[in-house]
């Protein structure tokens, strides 16, 4: 003990030696006048560190400067070959450059004004989540595409792959404390490790629309309105899209006729939705293991051909409650206006063992692309985590099919420029200050404004503003200024007049009103 304290007296004193010399050379030198604070003691220096690089609050600090466990983690202090960094994103993901974010911002708002328009309320939640969550339902698709870890607390977590699963854990959270009927909403970013497609990444964002505690189909038909006002809004028509509508009720009804016992509902549909990509052959391994003849599918793939509710009715009972509860949608779609959209297609089975009741597709008529969206009733949901029986129904609308849809049809605006109202420069660097002052003057009259901040010659500023789609460029010149005025030109059509300064709050009102 007493040598160690006699090495750390030691220690401080060569540093505090070091620190004194470095001091003495920087107040003598040629530096000396560019020296204007003290020189940090070795504790201070310390200190600033310790203090820095904890708490997670103030500003940004880079790791580097405060990692005691740097060297450790740099290997034996030789040398180190330089790896170049690779610039991709992960496999499957995305960067969203302005463009690209000024796309993302214009759709949601598509769906945000949507929603508002039918009185949904937006909700969130973290996307990080307990694995438990998703995989409560051994052998799901789902569970073995999650982004999964254990995190530093020993705790199993994962990506979000969907939202419903969080949407029933709030509902859950509030015990009963939340007024039914609820009509939420939803953005969020969900992720899954799947084969990739056009149209399908490992991340997307998706609209989610929900309705809790409605059992009628007043729900669905509700839904059904507000996508179809989703696809009349970006400029989209019934002959661009279709709306394939099935019943989990019919499929039960008709496996119930072929003598499939409800047990293996699911598992039919899943190989039923299989024929679409695979011949009947490819699955005859899977039938012997659920013990069902060949026969018994191949009748029920000719029953699931069917394309109108008439020809599926002649192979159902006469009380046949999912022909009548289909019957009653359309009758309601055609109340919204929304008829010509929408038709019944018994093929529709995907998603069958987590669905309830009514089941929807929105799809691509020239084939091109997949899904769109989907949804449909899903009574059982919360029962699974151990809640009580609510009625619920809902869809999921993805980002990235109905960008390429758009795409296809030619009709996606273009996000190349920033759109900026204005462009601000001054013509000589004593007139920046006057050129703060008119950018100030217009942002607070609501526009949107960009003040060049370095010098730049008259033709680039002309350039960039064309670039980013400017509608109107603001020049400050000397003369002007002396005469109390700016110059301003309307890019597009090239016309430029004098403004007084002082008007410039009537100006934007004035093209304010013009442009509307």
């Amino acid at each position: 003990m007493k040598a160690s304290c006699t090495a750390m007296l030691f220690t401080s004193a060569i540093l505090q030696r070091r620190v004194a010399i470095s001091a003495f050379q920087l107040a003598t030198g040629p530096a000396a006048s560019r020296i204007s604070r003290p020189i940090a003691s070795t504790s201070n220096i310390l200190l600033a560190a310790k203090t820095e690089g904890g708490g997670g609050g103030g500003g940004r600090s880079s790791a580097a400067v405060v990692d005691k466990d740097l060297l450790s983690k740099t290997g034996d202090g030789k040398k180190q070959k330089k790896v170049a960094l690779d610039t991709n994103p992960p496999k499957g993901t995305r960067d969203f450059y302005p463009p690209d974010m000024r796309l993302r911002t214009w759709l949601f708002e598509q769906w945000r004004d949507v929603a508002a328009m039918y009185g949904f309320s937006e909700y969130d939640a973290p996307v990080l989540e307990a694995e438990s969550l998703y995989t409560r339902k051994a052998g799901e698709e789902v569970t073995q595409q999650l982004y999964n870890f254990v995190d530093k607390g020993d705790r199993s977590v994962a990506l979000r792959p969907e939202m419903t699963p969080s949407l029933a854990r709030m509902v859950m959270a509030k015990k009963g404390g939340l007024n039914l009927p609820l009509k939420w909403f939803s953005i969020p970013q969900c992720w899954r490790y799947e084969r990739m497609t056009r149209g399908r990444r490992r991340e997307h964002y998706q609209w989610n629309m929900d309705v809790w505690g409605v059992s009628g189909i007043e729900a669905e038909a509700e839904l059904l309105s507000a996508m179809v006002t989703f696809f009349k809004k970006v400029g989209l028509t019934s002959e661009d899209v279709g709306i394939k509508v099935n019943s989990r009720g019919v499929i039960g009804e008709v496996l119930t006729e072929l003598g499939v016992p409800e047990e293996k509902f699911a598992a039919t549909c899943v190989l039923v939705d299989k024929l679409e990509k695979v011949p009947l052959d490819a699955i005859q391994d899977e039938l012997t293991e659920l013990g069902l003849e060949r026969a018994t599918i191949e009748n029920l793939t000719t029953v699931l051909t069917n394309k109108s509710l008439e020809s599926i009715s002649a192979v159902l009972p006469p009380d046949s409650q999912a022909v009548k509860e289909l019957s009653q949608l359309f009758k309601l779609c055609e109340a919204y206006g929304i008829d010509d959209w929408i038709m019944f297609d018994a093929s529709v089975v995907r998603g069958l063992a987590y669905y309830t009741g009514v089941v929807f597709e929105a799809f691509d008529r020239t084939g091109v692309l997949r899904a769109i969206a989907g949804g449909g009733r899903y009574d059982k949901l919360l029962e699974t985590f151990g809640g009580d029986p609510t009625p619920a129904a809902g869809f999921g609308f993805g980002d990235a099919v109905i960008v390429e849809l758009l795409k296809e049809r030619n009709i996606l605006p273009s996000f190349e420029g920033s759109g900026f109202d204005t462009v601000v420069f001054a013509m000589s660097e004593d007139l920046y200050g006057v050129a703060i002052e008119i950018a100030s003057k217009l942002r607070a009259e609501g526009q949107t404004v960009d003040l060049i901040l370095e010098k730049k010659k008259t033709k680039w500023v002309f350039k960039h503003a064309s670039r980013n789609e400017a509608r109107y460029c603001v020049i400050i010149g000397s003369n002007e200024y002396e005469n109390g005025e700016v110059s301003v030109k309307d890019l597009s059509v090239g016309e430029q007049k004098a403004v007084k300064i002082d008007a410039l709050g009537d100006w934007v009102k004035e093209v304010s009103v013009s442009e509307s």
